[in-house]
């Protein structure tokens, strides 16, 4: 089976399995909707539809991705794990001697690449209904109101793309959006962000930024928005890395961007850098704590296109776990060999829902020298969006740090806190309220790993408590046919 390439295909899909519930009860988008799917976000409950909501004419979808299965479905993997797999698969080109040794190797990989390329479509039925002047209006959508103290209606899984106005490369990124009017709304630009990059470029020129707001589209490029994707790299390949083949792209009709051609909803407009910022926010963040209102650049709605029926697909955030965890999942899944190509020595990471992304990293190393978790702590926060990482946790490879209470469990046992805990400086994503300033924070490294002679630690180190495997294989046995073990009678 591929990759679902509209969200029509994957709630489609998701019905099938059993995974998705419709819901045609009047439902409203002001907090309503947060109080029904929040619970079932945390019970890890099915995807929902709502095809009656107050307001609009269109169904809304929320939770697609709020499971590992889910997330799997959506970028055509059985287990989030084999993505890592993949893409190790295509950076892995091996060079024999000989000059047709290494032409022989390397050009299938180029094949895959080049096959990752979008394609460029001249019809989309994401411009199936094409709205402009007085008609296009942000009030034919269900935009949530998510929280009691949020500022408004906030659009939260959009896809933001733009262009750099000199070398014209794209940028798709996901970043909120607060409804202001029916055509202008808060475009929330983090500055360590490429959309951000682009608008200052605009500045400098002094020219309007052109924008296209992508509501849905393969589940891939919904998900490839939001993935901590290099700079230098464009997000279509990676969409169509995952989607097995070429993401189709259509041009906006009113600028020279390339949109999904297989979205729901595409929002027009533009950014002027020469207009006063305006305040945005409050907002329920990921954090489960409010993020606070601060001013940020204007959008401007010139026109809105979207399909004959469409879906209005969106989530929400809040204390974790929510649907966003399992976005982040699929990053540090599909990620881990990039970063074990330029930390070899790491063996897995993972950062735990409670963490909040970047405010926790467990990672477990092959550990070769003295001091060598220091060097892996000092090198991720030089990778990226690790520069956010507030805690990292380095512990022995024989450590499983996708179970945080097993990591933790070691690391407690393996720390003399004066000795092993180092503390450093660096930027703070802005959703870090505790942060002492604006965009800076400091950074605990720990590390949990078993100390050697050359570290200063001279006594023995105790061994794990663990009965034999015969001992334990026969009392097992016994237990389940007592029924005092899972799997007896």
């Amino acid at each position: 089976m591929s990759a679902p390439e509209s969200i029509g295909e994957f709630i489609a899909a998701l019905e099938r399995q059993g995974q998705l519930r419709r819901i045609s009860e009047p439902v409203d988008p002001h907090l309503e909707v947060t109080a029904l799917a929040e619970p079932v976000m945390k019970a890890g409950g099915p995807a929902l539809v709502f095809d009656r909501v107050k307001g609009a004419d269109c169904p809304l979808a929320i939770n697609l991705f709020g499971s590992r299965e889910r997330m799997g479905l959506a970028l055509n993997v059985d287990d989030l794990d084999q993505l890592g797999g993949r893409l190790k698969d295509l950076m892995e080109v091996d060079l024999p001697d000989g000059l047709w040794g290494k032409i022989r190797t390397a050009l299938p990989k180029l094949k895959d690449l080049a096959a990752f390329a979008p394609k460029k479509v001249k019809d989309a039925p994401c411009q199936e209904v094409v709205l402009t002047g007085e008609k296009a209006s942000l009030e034919m959508l269900p935009v949530l109101t998510c929280w009691p103290q949020d500022a408004g209606p906030f659009i939260t899984l959009p896809q933001v793309i733009t262009a750099h106005p000199e070398s014209g490369k794209q940028n798709f990124g996901m970043y909120r959006m607060q409804v202001y009017d029916p055509r202008t709304t808060g475009m929330h630009w983090h500055r360590h962000k490429g959309g951000a990059a682009h608008y200052r470029a605009a500045k400098e020129k002094g020219a309007r930024l052109p924008v296209a707001v992508a509501l849905g589209g393969p589940p891939a490029a919904v998900y490839a928005a939001c993935a901590p994707f290099p700079e230098h790299l464009e997000e279509t390949m990676l969409m169509g890395f995952l989607l097995g083949k070429p993401v189709k792209l259509v041009k906006a009709l009113t600028s020279d961007l390339m949109v999904p051609a297989e979205a729901e909803v595409i929002l027009e407009g533009y950014v002027d850098p020469a207009e006063p910022w305006r305040r945005e926010g409050p907002f329920g963040d990921h954090t489960g704590f409010y993020s606070l209102a601060d001013d940020y650049p204007v959008f401007h709605l010139t026109a809105v296109t979207h399909r004959q029926n469409f879906i209005y697909p969106t989530t929400i955030v809040g204390r974790p776990p929510m649907e966003d965890f399992y976005l982040g999942l699929a990053t540090e899944r599909l990620f881990l060999p990039l970063l074990q190509s330029v930390l070899p020595e790491v063996r897995d990471y993972h950062m735990p829902a409670e963490g909040v992304f970047h405010n926790l990293v467990f990672v477990a190393i092959d550990k070769q020298y003295p001091g060598h978790a220091y060097k892996v702590m000092n090198a991720l926060w030089g990778q990226g969006q690790m520069m956010f990482a507030k805690i990292i946790v380095v512990v022995d490879a024989t450590v499983n740090v996708q179970d945080p209470v097993e990591a933790w469990w070691e690391a407690l046992n393996h720390i003399d806190p004066q000795r092993d805990v180092l503390f450093s400086r660096g930027p703070a994503d802005a959703l870090d309220h505790a942060a002492h300033l604006p965009w800076l924070h400091s950074k605990m490294g720990i590390d949990g790993t078993r100390k050697w002679p050359e570290e200063g630690f001279n006594r023995p180190w105790p061994e794990r408590i663990v009965m034999t495997p015969e001992i334990q294989a026969a009392a097992n046995a016994k237990l389940k046919k007592w029924g005092l073990l899972a799997g007896g009678r």
